[in-house]
């Protein structure tokens, strides 16, 4: 149970703490904790179309611009899979800054680990674990960023060099809403059948005690690559997800 514990401690501690920070080493610390209708990564369901408990934590020196942090949440699919384990721990640091132009540049590398997964022991999969290197630019309230996989990418055989690029803008609506705008093309290695494009359309508004988020989220995933093990549902259908958070 204690990768499942790990998720729900860290929005314990959350609901206990808020941002904090030293004063001669300039370090902010932060907590975030969030429930949502179905957890989407890329716009597949993590959770089978179910509910996710999710939780993290941030390290940022605001000076120089270097980050790390790790974040968690319930998931279901490596379990589907015949490989075990209901949780993802994320863990990632990098720097992030302004370049000339009003540029800004977000740089970094990021694992997954899927604690007690044996994904790699099932016929037909590598290990879950996935670890990525990426770069971002941002201008305005636009934003292009590419991921590419040093590692097999979530359980796919001879997948390594993978890669997510990501375009997305979020401009503000008026009255606190941000209206949330977002494509996104997943190349897998070696796997074409199993790549797909995603596009997220979604409005978010803060609301002092939490952060609300709505939002359509489709693929054109094919239905055999990404359908659950345990029930033939498509991971990628088009579907509405409802997610509360809320950032201390």
């Amino acid at each position: 149970m204690k990768r499942i514990i790990f998720a729900v401690s860290l929005m314990s501690i959350a609901g206990a703490a808020s941002a904090q920070e030293t004063p001669s080493s300039g370090i902010e610390l932060s907590y975030n904790a969030a429930a949502t209708s179905d957890y989407r990564y890329r716009g597949i369901s993590q959770t089978r179309l179910q509910p996710a408990l999710q939780g993290g934590a941030d390290l940022v020196h605001e000076a120089s611009g270097w980050y790390a942090g790790a974040w968690a949440s319930t998931i279901k699919w490596t379990s589907d899979a015949g490989g075990g384990g209901k949780a993802e721990l994320d863990i990632y640091g990098g720097r992030r800054g302004q370049l000339a132009g009003g540029i800004g540049y977000d740089a970094g590398v990021l694992t997954y680990v899927y604690p007690s997964n044996r994904l790699g022991q099932v016929a037909g999969f590598a290990s879950a674990n996935t670890t990525e290197v990426y770069g971002q630019l941002a201008y305005g309230v636009a934003l292009l960023k590419y991921s590419h996989a040093l590692t097999n990418l979530f359980g796919y055989v001879d997948s390594k060099h993978s890669g997510y690029l990501d375009l997305s803008a979020n401009p503000g609506l008026g009255n606190g809403f941000v209206l949330n705008l977002h494509a996104g093309r997943q190349r897998v290695a070696h796997n074409g059948g199993a790549s797909y494009t995603d596009y997220k359309i979604g409005v978010t508004r803060e609301f002092g005690v939490a952060t609300v988020a709505l939002a359509a989220i489709g693929t054109n995933a094919g239905k055999a690559a990404y359908a659950s093990p345990a029930n033939g549902k498509f991971l990628g259908k088009s579907a509405l997800q409802l997610t509360v958070s809320k950032t201390f």
